[in-house]
């Protein structure tokens, strides 16, 4: 195997050879890496999407026509599942954006329902952090004791206190721009 040169090794590849296309493999990985790296900035996601490379090469080398360096078509493989991977992050993200706002929709309904005049501070209200939304909610919307809500949510007491007076903090400074 070592005596052939990448041409003949792709060409065994594609017959089937596993050995061939695992020489390929290892010859490429490297470049691939670097460059896969220097794209997602992030070693694991780096790794992963190699293997995802890799794998997806094997699957299609019978369409490797040879009019680019093995290396570019190795590069475009792993630039469209990047690619591909960034939209469906940008689509989770935006539906779950969405949900969210549904949701927040939903409870300003039931809130103005029940004679509560809530809907400006629900505008800050949704921009705050999960956790700081929670503790919020857990105190002054369902009334527990700051000592109940850490147990809930297997923090110390005085982080609670932290986060809901930071919370309302931004809620104020949030409704300040309104007036």
């Amino acid at each position: 195997m070592d005596s052939l040169n990448e041409q003949e090794i792709i060409k065994l590849a594609q017959k089937g050879n596993q050995e061939a296309f695992a020489k390929l493999f290892q010859t490429h990985y490297s470049f691939l890496y670097k460059f896969v790296l220097k794209m997602t900035l992030n070693p694991q996601s780096a790794e992963d999407l190699v293997q995802d490379t890799m794998l997806k090469g094997f699957d299609n080398i019978s369409k490797y026509n040879g009019q680019s360096k093995f290396s570019t078509w190795l590069i475009t493989i792993a630039t469209r599942i990047y690619l591909d991977q960034q939209r469906k992050k940008k689509r989770e993200w935006f539906w779950q954006k969405s949900e969210k706002e549904q949701l927040s929709r939903s409870l300003q309904w039931q809130l103005s329902y029940k004679g509560f005049e809530w809907n400006d501070v629900m505008d800050g209200f949704e921009k705050l952090k999960s956790e700081v939304r929670t503790a919020i909610l857990l105190k002054h919307y369902y009334g527990y004791t700051n000592e109940e809500i850490g147990n809930m949510m297997g923090i110390r007491e005085g982080t609670v206190k932290s986060r809901i007076h930071n919370g309302m903090k931004e809620i104020r400074e949030e409704l300040l721009k309104y007036e």
